[in-house]
């Protein structure tokens, strides 16, 4: 694309469809402790908390909200949803480029009309002892700025083991003289959207069909310490092959949800 602005028929009406989950595990052996998991979860995410999260990512694309609905669920699990507006200032500089977006100190950007949702879904099984809870959010934006902004601060404000990513750019808008244009910015891959310590913490696989304009990645934490994913327990409290298997249960649980495929 070219560096010079483009001058545009109307209102830029591309929308970009940021979306993605966010998975955390835990182990937790017993019925009490996998009750005290799913118990912190749905406090430490509750609708309060989710929609401060939310309130900070439209500052960080600098919307404002119209309207806020949020709730949380009977026995577990909330959900967020937040129908968002441009403020009335010009996006500033550099801010469609392929770059990372802020961390919680946030800056104005640019949105047009939009909206932003998280949806939290905690969940155990009795028999292997792994807990998970995963987020689904979505960032939808029209407008100069693409929601990829609001990645850094999302991935930093929830326990993030496996993070996968979806990105897309529908619809086109036209020029002064008709020509359609179907993006607007240039993009290679979400990875240049994080910072370099995100980018050093975790395994990546890229999937893009640029093409479509849609682009896909997936990201598993490398540094596993079994303390982290204990809960209830401490890693002194296990034998050796305790602790193996427990680290293999765990280890495996992460793969399958990355690959997206149960192995055998």
């Amino acid at each position: 694309m070219s560096e010079e602005k483009l001058k545009l028929l109307g209102f830029n009406n591309l929308t970009k469809s940021l979306s993605f989950n966010i998975y955390d595990m835990a182990y937790a052996q017993s019925e009490k402790h996998r009750d005290e998991y799913i118990a912190y979860i749905d406090e430490q995410y509750n609708a309060t908390r989710l929609t401060q999260i939310l309130t900070d990512v439209v500052e960080i694309i600098g919307a404002h909200i119209i309207n806020v609905s949020n709730q949380d669920y009977d026995p577990h699990g909330a959900s967020v949803t937040m129908l968002i507006a441009e403020h009335e200032l010009p996006p500033p500089p550099g801010s469609d480029e392929e770059s990372p977006g802020p961390l919680p100190e946030a800056v104005v950007a640019h949105l047009d009309k939009s909206h932003v949702t998280v949806h939290t879904y905690p969940e155990s099984h009795p028999d292997n002892g792994i807990s998970t809870f995963r987020a689904d959010i979505d960032v939808s934006t029209c407008g100069l700025i693409s929601p990829l902004k609001a990645l850094n601060y999302l991935i930093h404000s929830f326990d993030s083991d496996i993070v996968t990513i979806d990105y897309r750019v529908r619809g086109f808008t036209r020029q002064l003289d008709g020509t359609k244009i179907y993006i607007d910015h240039d993009i290679h891959s979400i990875q240049n959207y994080l910072t370099e310590d995100t980018q050093n913490a975790y395994q990546m696989i890229d999937v893009n069909v640029y093409q479509e304009n849609l682009f896909h990645t997936k990201m598993m934490l490398k540094n596993f310490n079994l303390d982290n994913y204990l809960f209830g327990m401490g890693v002194n409290e296990l034998s050796p092959a305790e602790a193996l298997d427990i680290r293999s249960r765990l280890q495996r649980e992460m793969l399958e949800i990355f690959y997206s495929r149960n192995m055998p």
